[in-house]
């Protein structure tokens, strides 16, 4: 397996990326819904329900209503649902089912420049969701401005994270069927154990130290504290731990890409 050589890597990168913009754009008004209805269908289930029950969450030394803890670990889902999917089911289906990739490979870009195009194209769909989701959550009070505007670059450091990983699964299944593995032993863990609907810690310690191996758990702290300014643990190395697995995620999931695509 051969690294990427960012030699290779050009401008024409964003030819893939404005290519599924255009497919994007023909289909937006689907595509808008479901970050604009799933916010009111969550808040309207956990605020008229289980925040009832549960009042209010101490975080960080102060205490929030249960939605407005929530909220944040919403966007933060959202956020990796976006790239993920995007960069598992949407690439392969390209990939393998289209022929997109052969059809672009017969233009002056190359694979490594593709690969690279669909993630920045997954981590754009999550900007596009966290800001949607944003919006609709701030009409119900529940993010302080101007600190929630850093949710942007956060979906974007983010997205390109949970998109090299789709796009790592894309590179190691031997068919579509299989993605529901990954999902299931990795997204749906994240999707409950990484301080998205209960503070982390309620768990066990052990359990705790696992969390802070799942990149949700650094995503939602971050979210968290930009959206209400509840700020747990230390938010540089949450922050750190990002860009460590982007520099680490994204040449990975290009080789692997590479290695499965010519051979």
């Amino acid at each position: 397996m051969n690294w990427p050589d960012p030699a290779q890597i050009s401008c024409r990168t964003f030819k893939v990326w404005q290519r599924n913009f255009s497919i994007y754009q023909q289909n937006w008004k689907i595509s808008f819904l479901p970050p604009l209805l799933e916010p009111m269908l969550y808040i309207l289930a956990f605020g008229l329900g289980l925040a009832v029950m549960i009042g209010e969450i101490q975080i960080a030394g102060q205490a929030v209503p249960y939605t407005t803890f929530i909220a944040p670990a919403l966007v933060s889902v959202a956020i990796m649902h976006n790239a993920f999917f995007e960069c598992t089911y949407n690439s392969f289906v390209r990939m393998y089912y289209q022929k997109t990739f052969d059809a672009l490979l017969a233009t002056p870009l190359n694979l490594q420049e593709i690969i690279l195009g669909e993630m920045l194209w997954a981590a754009t769909k999550s900007v596009i969701a966290a800001t949607l989701m944003g919006l609709v959550i701030s009409l119900f009070g529940l993010f302080s401005f101007p600190q929630a505007l850093l949710l942007m670059p956060l979906a974007a450091l983010g997205g390109l994270l949970f998109a090299a990983l789709g796009m790592i699964c894309t590179a190691l299944v031997p068919g579509i069927e299989m993605f529901n593995l990954p999902i299931f032993l990795g997204i749906t863990p994240m999707f409950l154990f990484s301080g998205t609907f209960f503070p982390l810690q309620n768990l066990p310690g052990w359990a705790q130290g696992l969390a802070q191996i799942l990149p949700l758990t650094h995503l939602v702290a971050l979210v968290r504290g930009c959206a209400i300014g509840a700020w747990t643990g230390e938010p540089w190395l949450s922050l750190l731990y990002l860009l460590v697995a982007i520099l680490l995620l994204v040449p990975l999931a290009i080789a692997l890409m590479v290695k499965r695509i010519i051979t």
